[in-house]
């Protein structure tokens, strides 16, 4: 049984704070949570440093590029991020439950994090990503119709979380 979750939220960096709030709550009750969460550093001088915490207790990549205060455009360091993937893989094994901050750009050319998720889907494991307004159709192309559509709400994910760790149990 394939168990995937997807949860979009608007406005910019909600997904992030919805799953970091998410992923503290989890932590609390137990059980393995391999994945991501984002976490954004203001800079008054031009747009905030992104990096990527690993869970559930590895170190944080920096996946944007100071490109100055002139730049333009993307700015995500895609070297990092695909570090960031091989040291999830790495993980797996040990997990109850994957949650992945974003399918992004990256992850819709079958880049990024996109291993990752598809190698959680094959072992079986509950799968839960955030997607962007902008990469949904990507998203629903990618999951092939398996994703259920979670509504924006900590309380929701949480609940779907514990219920797929306790099937996983049983």
């Amino acid at each position: 049984m394939i168990r995937l979750a997807h949860a979009t939220s608007g406005g910019r960096g909600r997904t992030d704070l919805l799953l970091a709030g998410l992923v503290r709550r989890l932590g609390a009750g137990g059980g393995v949570v391999v994945g991501t969460v984002q976490e954004n550093t203001p800079r008054p001088d031009r747009r905030c440093d992104m990096d990527l915490r690993l869970l559930p207790d590895g170190p944080s990549f920096r996946i944007s590029q100071d490109r100055g205060p002139g730049a333009r455009g993307c700015r995500l360091d895609g070297e990092a991020l695909e570090s960031a993937a091989e040291w999830l893989m790495r993980r797996l094994d040990g997990a109850a439950l994957v949650v992945i901050n974003k399918f992004g750009r990256q992850e819709a050319e079958g880049r990024g994090l996109s291993p990752v998720i598809a190698e959680a889907i094959t072992r079986g494991l509950p799968v839960l990503v955030g997607v962007n307004a902008l990469n949904l159709e990507a998203w629903q192309a990618f999951a092939d119709g398996l994703s259920q559509e979670l509504p924006p709400e900590e309380e929701a994910l949480i609940a779907w979380c514990r219920a797929n760790l306790l099937s996983q149990a049983a």
